[in-house]
């Protein structure tokens, strides 16, 4: 118990961070229960002012979207899902995993096992009290060999969950994982009343209740007035509409039709800032942009193939032209510089026609020409880079044709299809989270179909591994097997951009997801 109290002690007089304190909590063995007030890091904005309606033009949205948060896959349903509900685990403007309607969690030594005490007292729209078995139908809904939830890769590890008692539920996993809070704030883990079946109620314990849901429309909520979170829930009224053209979102910002709008076009986004009334909202996360190669077919099957097609682009052109600055370069591996293990001291990779030239010459393949897929909708300039990208090889005796595909189905019919393609990341939170979803060999959105026997080998200890050294060791040498030997391109990372009118104020954005995590409606206030 002294250990504990004198870790404690270390954090809060500043001399070590909250990682360290978990990860030397577990690494002594210990299950310490992480309480509110120590991890909440929670900065109390200024006295923000009540009441008004907030409008967000936003992007994504389809006729055919549900509020079941399994089948959520774009913006608006994403951020609809925490207007409405909250998760086990909410991550803050520092990236750490901090206390929502889970008031405290403690892990196994080894991390296998978690047992996540509830709040007490919280309840859902309908009235009915929050309780373990809310949760354990929660995470359930995701689980199974029927379950088509895009959650199901995510909560694989988890072998067993169940209720002990009304307020605290236990997680068994496959094996040890020191991120599992990190995995348990996944957007689609959402809690709700056990047996729901009307997943469009949006019954949730959120800072807003679901008035009219009108898929890839228009959704509207009104303020929860027993919202258990303080300090939170701040608007009258919360009006999300489906604006997926980019020009016509930006044009609702400048007449005020709407408050805010996400992703603004990086082509006039200088212009923007400089407008009276509206302000840019810039937030480096870990969103990337990639070309992925089915590993699994010729001629992406042979690796000097995929190096010379890493030589052949220039970053630092992509970056000033196709995002106008807004984001940094990449090195081909999908892990951000804000990241705990970022391979900071990984040598960059450049623009080297020279070096495309003598990997395709060892492939044998001078001639050849390769057909990159792409499409407007991939994200905002997806089509002038490929055009770019084709530009940039052609000086290193590379043929690139380009296939522009159709926006709509793009996700459906090319991504993971196509031998070649554009694709747009978001990030994770984490090394692990991140590399389990799209690089593990048994990934569902394993989008170059990749297999490495050392990086699985790596993945898997690295999960597990308590020990802050050996586990960053693990995670850079993963980025470099990926930089090296993987099926991707990785040019940039990019800023997220939303325009804001300036009576919208906020403290600390998230960088994690856009929108302020998704949270936007939850956080902001009106000045």
């Amino acid at each position: 118990m002294f250990e504990v109290k004198e870790l404690e002690r270390s954090y809060r007089e500043g001399r070590i961070t909250r990682r360290e304190f978990l990860a030397r909590a577990s690494a002594m063995g210990l299950a310490v229960a992480i309480s509110p007030t120590l991890l909440s890091g929670t900065v109390k904005a200024a006295t923000p002012k009540k009441g008004g309606r907030l409008r967000i033009g936003i992007s994504g949205g389809s006729t055919t979207d549900s509020m079941d948060p399994g089948t959520t896959t774009d913006m608006m349903g994403q951020v609809t899902g925490r207007m409405c509900m909250n998760h086990l685990v909410e991550i803050n403007h520092k990236n750490e995993p901090i206390p929502e309607l889970a008031e405290s969690w403690e892990a196994s030594p080894g991390a296998k096992q978690w047992v996540f005490k509830l709040r007490k007292g919280v309840e859902f729209h309908n009235s009915k009290t929050m309780d373990s078995e809310d949760v354990v139908f929660s995470i359930n809904h995701h689980c199974g060999e029927k379950s088509k939830s895009a959650a199901k890769g995510i909560v694989d590890p988890i072998v067993d969950v169940k209720a002990d008692g009304k307020h605290a539920v236990v997680f068994t996993l496959r094996e040890g994982n020191a991120d599992f809070p990190y995995i348990i704030s996944d957007y689609h883990l959402l809690i709700m009343p056990a047996g729901t079946k009307d997943f469009n109620k949006g019954i949730g314990t959120g800072p807003y209740i679901l008035k009219n849901f009108e898929p890839g429309v228009r959704v509207f909520s009104t303020k929860n007035p027993n919202y258990w979170k303080e300090g939170r829930g701040h608007f009258d009224e919360v009006e999300l509409l489906g604006i997926s053209d980019i020009n016509a979102r930006t044009n609702a910002l400048k007449t005020g039709q709407v408050d805010v709008m996400n992703r603004c076009p990086r082509k006039t986004v200088h212009l923007m800032e400089k407008m009276r009334g509206i302000k840019v909202i810039r937030t480096d996360g870990n969103k990337h942009y990639t070309m992925a190669m089915l590993t699994n077919i010729k001629p992406y099957d042979n690796n000097d193939v995929r190096l010379a097609l890493k030589y052949a682009i220039d970053r630092e052109q992509f970056l000033k032209i196709i995002l106008r600055g807004y984001g940094y370069v990449g090195n081909d591996h999908p892990i951000g510089r804000n990241q705990r293990y970022f391979a900071a001291n990984l040598p960059q990779r450049h623009y080297d026609p020279d070096k495309a030239k003598f990997h395709l010459k060892k492939a044998g393949l001078e001639n050849h020409t390769f057909k990159f897929h792409t499409a407007d909708g991939v994200f905002d300039g997806a089509v002038d880079g490929a055009v770019l990208y084709k530009e940039n090889a052609a000086k290193a005796g590379i043929n690139i044709e380009i296939v522009k595909e159709p926006s709509d189905g793009y996700w459906s019919n090319v991504w993971i299809k196509k031998p070649w393609c554009m694709v747009f990341w978001g990030g994770r939170p984490t090394e692990d989270w991140m590399f389990s979803t799209a690089y593990a060999e048994d990934a569902s959105w394993n989008d170059t179909k990749w297999k490495h026997d050392r990086f699985n080998k790596l993945l898997k200890a690295g999960r597990a591994e308590l020990n802050e050294t050996k586990r960053r060791d693990m995670y850079v040498e993963m980025q470099s097997i990926v930089r090296d030997e993987g099926g991707v391109v990785v040019p940039v990372f990019a800023s997220d951009m939303a325009g804001a009118s300036d009576k919208v104020k906020f403290e600390n954005v998230a960088s994690d997801l856009e929108l302020d995590g998704f949270r936007a409606p939850e956080r902001w206030w009106f000045a």
